[in-house]
Formats: structure tokens, C-alpha cells, sequence
């Protein structure tokens, strides 16, 4: 019986052994996190404005000067270029647009748009020509519309005036 508890005690010592060396094993893997970011240009009517001329009688003189606001978000670090069109009215151009007031052809107001505030510089549609250029920076961005009627140009019948505008963002 002695033998077979010294045999027992024994085998218990060396399985202990065995569950005490036993190695733990690991392994390691790689992943990546990944975003594709993509530029982006948006227009925003919150805090845009409408190039307003307001009222002129058809006999006083000077011309009328007004301001608008395009409001533009783009992607930080994102170049670019904004265009206007020649407007909605029949032979406009980009440097003659016209407001009318629906009543007839040929009845309507010229005007012009421009890029800065002495109205000395055009703002049409063609880049590098006459459309103004920036970076976005992510947040929003305004850009002002300087427009001008001459007086000249006030002689038409009493009415309401409008054109519609087309702004295009190239990015």
C-alpha cells in the first residue's frame, strides 16, 4: 500500500508539473481603418441673398447699385470656381442680362453683375475669364454679387422686374 501511495503522489507531482509548463499560445493579425474622402461644393440658401435693386422712379437720375450673397461650403482645401449665367431672359448675355417683367418681348431692365465692389469686373461664366475663384475651408463662405442698372436704362414702362440666375460651382 505504501508503494501504491508513493506511486500515486508521484503521478500527482508530474501531472502537476505538466499543467504548470504548459505554454500559452498567441497570434497577432493586421487590419486597416479606412475613409475615402471626396471634395464637395455646396450652395446654401441660410444667409444667401437676392441682388435687389428695390425702387426708382423712371425720371430721377444716377444709377442704381445693389448687393447679393451666394453662400458656398466646400471641402477643406478644395479649389474652386463660380459661374453665373446670362440669365433667363431671351438674348441675354453674360454682360447684358435683362430682368423682365413679363408683359412683352423687348420689354425689360439691362443690368450687370460683377465680381467686385467698384463694378469694374464682369461676372460671367467663363473660367479664368470672368467667374470668381477660391478654396473652400469646410465651413461656410460668402461670396458677394455686385450688381448695377444705369439710370439709362430705367426709362421703360412702371412694373416688376426679375430675372432668374444660375450660379454653378465647379470643383
Amino acid at each position: 500500500m505504501k508503494l501504491f501511495k508513493s506511486t500515486l503522489i508521484a503521478t500527482a507531482l508530474v501531472a502537476a508539473g505538466f499543467a504548470g509548463t504548459a505554454n500559452a499560445a498567441t497570434a497577432t493579425g493586421n487590419f486597416q481603418a479606412k475613409i475615402v474622402i471626396t471634395e464637395s461644393c455646396t450652395f446654401s440658401t441660410a444667409g444667401a441673398s437676392d441682388v435687389d435693386f428695390l425702387s426708382k422712379a423712371r425720371s430721377s437720375a444716377g444709377d442704381v447699385d445693389a448687393t447679393g450673397t451666394l453662400v458656398v461650403t466646400c471641402t477643406s482645401g478644395t479649389p474652386y470656381t463660380i459661374a453665373l449665367n446670362a440669365g433667363s431672359y431671351g438674348g441675354a448675355t453674360v454682360t447684358t442680362r435683362r430682368m423682365h417683367n413679363g408683359t412683352g418681348v423687348g420689354v425689360s431692365v439691362p443690368y450687370t453683375l460683377y465680381r467686385n465692389t467698384g463694378r469694374t469686373q464682369n461676372w460671367g461664366n467663363t473660367a479664368g475669364t470672368d467667374t470668381v475663384a477660391g478654396t473652400g475651408n469646410g465651413n461656410a463662405q460668402n461670396v458677394s454679387v455686385y450688381g448695377r442698372v444705369l439710370s439709362a436704362d430705367t426709362n421703360v414702362p412702371a412694373g416688376t422686374y426679375a430675372d432668374t440666375i444660375t450660379a454653378t460651382i465647379n470643383y
